[in-house]
């Protein structure tokens, strides 16, 4: 990351780094208490097909607390309905991310075949506020977003939703705490290993 930190540093930018994430209406597992010889059973719906897609950018800046900017996608299993994100949703994040920034954005992704398309070249060059840096192949150890979902997954465990606009109204909610408590992004950012100087992340 000293070529993205660097060149962050020159453009007074911010480092975003970016993943994505999915969940369906299965619940992940998780431990829980119960009784002896009572094995708790959580019953879950068998709609397979439904599923929420996630993209999120973790914001760094020196001087600045950490943010968590994210956009969610249900996919309801309707035919000709699209699963998942596609190259404008990605710009749309990313252009959501520079309007609440208020500046100039590094951002630092992975090989996802959207974002090295032809068209996601054509979103990125008329965008002069923007550079692009691709994490090594099979590396999402350097990425602190793979911590978020994590958090978010552990949150999840074991609670049944019924539908999928339940399932989203819980995962924003579990987001906008993370939101509203950056220290909880310190640790994904530790566990990176990065050389980021962040006083703001140091003091928190």
């Amino acid at each position: 990351m000293a070529d993205g930190g660097s060149t962050a540093a020159d453009l007074g930018a911010w480092i975003c780094f970016e993943d994505e994430a999915g969940q369906g209406l299965r619940p992940p597992k998780g431990t829980t208490w119960g009784r002896r010889g009572r094995t708790p059973v959580v019953r879950v719906t068998a709609r397979g097909t439904h599923r929420i897609s996630l993209a999120a950018l973790v914001a760094i800046k020196p001087g600045e607390h950490p943010r968590l900017i994210y956009r969610a996608y249900a996919y309801r299993g309707r035919k000709r309905e699209r699963k998942g994100f596609d190259e404008g949703d990605y710009i749309r994040l990313l252009d959501a991310a520079h309007q609440q920034l208020g500046g100039p954005i590094v951002v630092v992704w992975d090989n996802l075949n959207t974002h090295r398309s032809a068209r996601m070249r054509r979103y990125l060059a008329a965008r002069d506020w923007l550079t692009i840096f691709y994490l090594p192949p099979h590396a999402p150890e350097l990425n602190p977003v793979e911590g978020v979902w994590s958090h978010l997954k552990r949150s999840l465990a074991n609670l049944t939703k019924h539908t999928i606009d339940q399932l989203m109204q819980l995962i924003k909610t579990r987001l906008k705490r993370i939101q509203h408590r950056p220290a909880l992004l310190n640790s994904p950012l530790a566990h990176t290993h990065l050389q980021i100087s962040n006083p703001a992340i140091e003091a928190l």
